[in-house]
């Protein structure tokens, strides 16, 4: 292991991974965290082998010399837009063995030092690189970050990730992490081993109480509710069929952030609402209106790449939310609203870094009728957000808890199946 060395970057700005509870709110916390996954990582045997996926990501590299290249650069290399004090990887050999002791083992809880999305904590450094730039937007590389990541989530969804469901400082049973998550507020069995729950999985998409979100104004069709427990991020109007989605200023590119369907001139001069879930918060999608499915979708995407058109400043990864809800894996549901003041409605479910599981509900496809309020779907481990399109002059308003608020500010949550915007009530023809 090499010594630890003083680095500079540039200025860094709020994050929202950080105001969401994904990273530690300060740069010391995650730096804390990486030390300790170090300190792992010397005690690791020398002779133990990489798992598959990860040992597929090293045959890639080093088989390909630009990737190899690119690989060793973002090492070496400051990151842009960060402040890191100390340098934390010596070597590419090195961050694969981090990341593959993340892929068998389940995010912990910290008070201070929690990194629920540890493969975007451990690659952190590398991200913000000109080098990473390039590695991470390879589509070989993306692919086999594809396959850590699913087997990441296989760890996650098996028996073996509920060491860290147990009542220990670090584990999710303490009475510390019961308060932090509200854990009252959530369908569980507090007697019951592991609090009842089969994996890690299966306690990150945990339901709320009967009771505990009503639906808003649920035999008003003009009321539109919130489709997830999540903190506004942006509104943006007379949003553009094409526009550059990567520039600092972050415009939304209907067709791109739709994937190319053939319902994105329904939203060209129209209303994109995005937020971002928080780390201890619901992870279930709902649906904002009552109507019909049209199509009901995943579209894979890029993993770990952040926006870089701006200079330094836009390797920021709060300069990444809108950018990422066009290239990231995200499921898409289009619904017909039964109120035909709304019309059609999009609504885009992104996983961001670590989340590439976005599981559509059973039965949530083509015809199938969904109440406003019903579940559509979940996100499984890590960071996420959602966008909500509106076609043009839809929206009369929105709630006074769905307008973001400026970065210094607490985050507050807007609770799912809350009123999030109301339509114009014009008369129909």
């Amino acid at each position: 292991m090499g010594s630890v060395h003083r680095v500079t970057g540039g200025a860094q700005q709020q994050d929202v991974r950080r105001r969401a509870g994904w990273l530690p709110q300060d740069q010391s916390g995650l730096e804390a965290w990486l030390r300790g996954r170090r300190e792992r990582h010397q005690e690791r045997d020398p002779d133990r082998a990489l798992h598959p996926a990860v040992s597929a990501l090293r045959d890639l590299v080093e088989g390909d010399p630009v990737l190899r290249m690119h690989a060793h650069q973002m090492i070496e290399q400051v990151p842009a837009g960060r402040r890191y004090q100390d340098r934390h990887l010596d070597s590419f050999d090195e961050l694969l063995e981090l990341v593959d002791e993340v892929v068998t083992t389940a995010p912990e809880y910290s008070d201070e030092q929690m990194v629920m999305t540890p493969l975007d904590g451990v690659l952190d450094w590398t991200k913000a690189t000109p080098a990473g730039s390039a590695f991470y937007r390879d589509p070989r590389v993306n692919d086999a970050l594809r396959t850590i990541l699913q087997g990441w989530c296989d760890f996650l969804s098996s028996d073996k990730s509920l060491e860290v469901l147990v009542d220990a400082p670090s584990g999710w049973c303490s009475d510390a992490a019961r308060r932090a998550v509200g854990m009252d507020r959530f369908e569980h069995d507090a007697d019951a081993e592991h609090w009842g729950f089969t994996s890690w999985n299966d306690f990150f998409t945990r339901r709320f109480r009967d009771g505990e979100r009503p639906v808003a104004a649920p035999d008003d069709d003009a009321v539109v509710v919130s489709p997830c427990e999540a903190t506004p991020y942006r509104i943006a109007s007379r949003v553009h069929r094409l526009d550059e989605f990567w520039a600092k200023a972050e415009p939304y590119s209907v067709e791109e952030l739709l994937a190319g369907d053939e319902a994105a001139d329904l939203f060209v001069d129209g209303t994109v609402w995005q937020a971002f879930l928080s780390a201890l918060e619901y992870h279930r999608w709902h649906s904002p209106v009552a109507g019909t499915v049209l199509r009901a979708w995943v579209e894979p995407g890029t993993y770990f790449s952040e926006a870089s058109s701006q200079g330094a400043d836009a390797a920021e990864p709060q300069l990444s939310q809108g950018y990422l809800a066009h290239i990231a894996t995200r499921a898409i549901v289009l619904v017909d609203a039964d109120d035909p003041r709304i019309g059609t409605i999009a609504v885009v479910f992104i996983g961001m870094s670590d989340v590439s599981s976005c599981v559509i509900g059973e039965g949530v496809e083509a015809g199938a009728r969904v109440g406003k309020g019903d579940e559509l779907g979940y996100f499984q481990f890590g960071g996420s957000a959602v966008c909500v399109l509106f076609g043009p002059d839809v929206v009369e308003s929105f709630s006074l808890g769905a307008l973001p608020q400026a970065p210094e500010e607490e985050p507050s949550v807007l609770p799912v199946r809350s009123l999030l915007a109301t339509a114009r009530r014009r008369s129909v023809d």
